[in-house]
């Protein structure tokens, strides 16, 4: 299990699966709302998700049709997100989880599209748009 939650704590959320699909998102949109040079996300299956508390602290933004994020409405902290062509699959923000997370990453998308001033390290794959099978 995966203990998790936003910055102040008001929103707090246990996941009781793994996380799959593991991603560095470089995009622009995963820019802004990260306020980073990448979001980390990974999927966890929504009977999976658990809130502890705070859901109701939880405000949304549609960032795409069929896309939705949610934030802490206290500290705007993003906690996930949501598409609706697959409704049984909640895409975790990774920094929100408190527990060592056992799972490893798989790769870096939209990578063309990463800021001017990154320089992505490592031997992941990179991809300009979403990893092949999505």
């Amino acid at each position: 299990m995966y203990k998790a939650s936003c910055l102040c704590g008001a929103v707090k959320f246990h996941l009781h699966g793994t996380i799959k699909n593991i991603i560095f998102c470089h995009c622009s949109q995963c820019r802004k709302a990260q306020g980073s040079a990448f979001a980390a996300n990974g999927i966890v299956n929504k009977t999976d998700f658990e809130f502890i508390q705070g859901e109701n602290n939880l405000s949304t933004y549609e960032s795409s049709p069929g896309q939705t994020r949610y934030f802490c409405t206290t500290c705007g902290a993003p906690i996930m997100s949501q598409n609706i062509k697959a409704p049984e699959q909640i895409r975790i923000r990774l920094g929100t989880i408190e527990s060592d997370i056992t799972e490893k990453p798989m790769a870096h998308i939209f990578s063309t599209s990463k800021a001017n001033w990154e320089d992505i390290c490592g031997d992941l794959p990179q991809y300009p748009e979403y990893e092949p099978g999505r």
